[in-house]
C-alpha cells in the first residue's frame, strides 16, 4: 500500500518550487535613453525569456534566472554593455544548465562567477573594438533560484534583496567609493556632494579582469526576491521597501508602484526593478 501511494504522489512530493518574477523598467524623467537592462529567465524554457527595457515582463518557472544590468558610458555604451552582460550571462547558465552541470552548489557558484568573468571580456574587447564604445560597462546582479535557496553573482551597485516577515536583508554590497569608506571605517571622509560618493569600484567591461561577489541565501515560500538599480535604491530606502513588498502582494503592481516612486521622486536616472516570490 505505501509502495502504490509513493508512486502516485511522487510527482506532487519532488515537483520543485513554482517561482513567479515580474520585471519592469523606466527611463524616468531626466534622460534621453534607458541604460539599464533586465531579464527573467526559465532555464528549463528559454524560449520563454524575458529581456529588454521599458517594457513589463513575467515568467513562471521552476528554474528561473533573474539579472539585472545598469550600463554607463559612451555614445551608446552603457545600453551595449548592459544588454551585453545580460544575455552573456545567461547564455553561459543556460548551457551549464543543458550539459547539466548545476547539480551542486559548487557548480552554481562557479557557473555564475565564470558567466560573470566571460562577460567583461566581451563586453571590454567590444569596447576597444569600437570606438564610439570605448570605456563603457555596466553593472549586474543576477539571481539564480535552486531547490531551497537562491544563488547571488554581483558587480557594482545594482542589488538584491530578500524581503521577509517585513523586513528587506540585502544580499549584495556596493562596489562604489562610498562603501569603501564605510568598510574603512571612514565614511566622514567623503561630504554629501562629494561626486566621488557613487564612483563603482567595480563594473564589467572596464577592467582587463573583474572580481565577482557570489553567495548563497536560504529561501522560504512566500518570500519575495527584489532585485533593482540605483534609480530605485537611492529614492527608496531598505525600510520603506520592506513595507512596500509586504502591503503588495501582486507582483506586478508592485513593480509599478515602486517604479511610479522613483519617477515622483525626480526620476533623475533610469530605474529597474524585478520581483520574484516562491510559491507552495
Amino acid at each position: 500500500m505505501l509502495a502504490t501511494l509513493w508512486r502516485r504522489g511522487a510527482d506532487h512530493f519532488l515537483r520543485p518550487p513554482l517561482v513567479t518574477a515580474v520585471g519592469a523598467s523606466d527611463v524616468g524623467r531626466v534622460r534621453e535613453n534607458n541604460e539599464d537592462y533586465f531579464l527573467l529567465a526559465d532555464l528549463a524554457r528559454p524560449a520563454a525569456t524575458v529581456r529588454g527595457s521599458d517594457r513589463v515582463g513575467a515568467v513562471t518557472s521552476s528554474r528561473p534566472l533573474l539579472l539585472v544590468a545598469d550600463g554607463m558610458g559612451g555614445a551608446a555604451g552603457g545600453e551595449v554593455a548592459s544588454a551585453m552582460a545580460a544575455n552573456i550571462i545567461c547564455s553561459q547558465v543556460e548551457l551549464a544548465a543543458r550539459e547539466h552541470r548545476l547539480r551542486t552548489g559548487a557548480q552554481w557558484r562557479k557557473t555564475l562567477a565564470d558567466a560573470f568573468v566571460t562577460a567583461n571580456g566581451r563586453i571590454r574587447a567590444r569596447g576597444e573594438a569600437d570606438a564610439p564604445l570605448r570605456g563603457m560597462g555596466t553593472t549586474a546582479t543576477a539571481v539564480a533560484l535552486a531547490g531551497d535557496g537562491l544563488y547571488v553573482a554581483h558587480v557594482g551597485d545594482s542589488r538584491a534583496y530578500v524581503v521577509r516577515d517585513g523586513h528587506a536583508r540585502r544580499l549584495t554590497k556596493d562596489h562604489t567609493w562610498l562603501q569603501y569608506l564605510i568598510d574603512a571605517g571612514r565614511p566622514d571622509d567623503t561630504e554629501a556632494g562629494d561626486p566621488r560618493r557613487n564612483a563603482l569600484l567595480r563594473a564589467l567591461g572596464t577592467q582587463p579582469a573583474v572580481t565577482v561577489d557570489v553567495t548563497h541565501a536560504e529561501l522560504r515560500h512566500g518570500n519575495t526576491v527584489i532585485l533593482c538599480t540605483d534609480g530605485l535604491w537611492s529614492v527608496v530606502d531598505d525600510g520603506e521597501l520592506a513595507r512596500l513588498v509586504s502591503a503588495q502582494p501582486d507582483l506586478n503592481a508592485l513593480c509599478q508602484t515602486l517604479l511610479a516612486l522613483a519617477s515622483d521622486r525626480g526620476g533623475q536616472d533610469n530605474a529597474t526593478v524585478l520581483a520574484a516570490r516562491m510559491e507552495p
